[in-house]
């Protein structure tokens, strides 16, 4: 390897040199000498490559006629790893036209043309490395703006989030003892869907809809949403509403999440036995979204003090939930629950009412 000294239009950048011929990699190496550029050469193309792997250069010289690796062979190589390195290809003059274009379909840059001239050599060099220099660049920025796309959409979509979950909690505005009900059922929901191989944007989706479940009991009478005590037959027929309610005031919307919101508020009161409301829904065809909720919903109202019941117990709320796989909620989503005791204990500690 050799370091020149000095400076060149502020150019730097290192440079693999690949020829069988020693003497063609030192009549380089002297071309470069005044460039300020670190220079390796090597006589061996698999040891090159190997140097490559490693220090990602910014400009490579390969010779065609090598015994061990001919320099197509080396270019495609290189273009594993380095898909946008120049790559310069040193032939003769009078090579065939063939092996050039062959060259060029490998992936090669350009091509200089034996015997090298001192002043096209260096003015090639310099081109080729203001291109690389660029081209960086222009990869930093295109990075840079990426992140900045992400962070600025997460921030929205946290946002959203907090839109969501303000508009979700107006329907327990009268039930302050809820509290961070529809934060913890949000949470409980995503673990299950990605738990159960539901892509990121269906579980996203879920994340940011779940919290509008119960929206429909805005429309339901204080005087049986607030009522201490077990509803009579005509009161829970009106208490039912609410998921109808909730479906018709979200239905309309142009938003994505208000639109899944409407199929989480129909049917997260769904059964798998079919004995649910307001459909009588069965199975599968339960909307996944409400019978996921329909789980992180009622164990979360299980664990929560309510105008009409207590607060259960940890153990009990779970054993509830076992026990009723493939009569009230899918047996898959069940099985899931059980895996995730840990997760789910996670989030009840980390959005428990008595800490807000």
């Amino acid at each position: 390897m050799r370091r020149s000294g000095g400076e060149n239009m502020g150019l730097k950048g290192k440079i693999v040199s690949i020829d069988d011929n020693k003497l063609n990699l030192m009549l380089i190496e002297s071309m470069l000498e005044s460039m300020n550029l670190e220079i390796r050469s090597f006589t061996d193309p698999s040891h090159a490559l190997d140097y490559i792997k490693i220090s990602h250069p910014d400009l490579i010289f390969t010779d065609y006629m090598m015994p061990e690796m001919d320099g197509i062979a080396l270019i495609k190589r290189v273009r594993e790893t380095e898909p946008d390195v120049p790559i310069v290809m040193i032939t003769a003059v009078d090579d065939d036209d063939s092996i050039k274009l062959s060259a060029l379909n490998a992936g090669a840059s350009d091509f200089l043309y034996k015997p090298l001239k001192l002043y096209e050599f260096q003015v090639r060099v310099k081109n080729l490395l203001s291109l690389r220099k660029n081209q960086l660049l222009l990869k930093d920025r295109a990075a840079l703006l990426q992140r900045e796309v992400e962070t600025a959409t997460l921030k929205i979509r946290m946002r959203e989030f907090e839109t969501l979950t303000i508009i979700g909690r107006a329907s327990e505005y009268k039930d302050t003892e809820t509290g961070n009900h529809i934060k913890r059922v949000a949470h409980y929901s995503k673990a299950l869907s990605e738990h159960i191989g539901m892509d990121s944007e269906f579980t996203d989706a879920l994340f940011f809809s779940a919290p509008l479940h119960d929206i429909g009991k805005l429309g339901i009478p204080d005087s049986i949403l607030l009522k201490p005590g077990k509803l009579d037959e005509q009161e829970f027929s009106v208490m039912k509403e609410h998921t109808t309610i909730g479906y018709k005031i979200l239905a309309d919307s142009e938003g994505k999440y208000l639109k899944f919101g409407a199929d989480i508020a129909l049917s997260h009161h769904e059964r798998w036995d079919g004995r649910g409301y307001p459909n009588r829904l069965s199975g599968d065809n339960i909307p996944i979204c409400g019978r996921i909720v329909a789980v992180s919903d009622v164990f979360d109202a299980l664990l929560s003090k309510r105008p009409y019941k207590q607060k259960w117990e940890y153990d009990d709320a779970r054993r509830f939930i076992q026990e009723n796989g493939g009569i009230m909620f899918d047996p898959q989503l069940v099985d899931a629950f059980d895996k995730l005791k840990e997760v789910f204990l996670d989030i009840m500690h980390s959005y428990d009412d008595a800490d807000k």
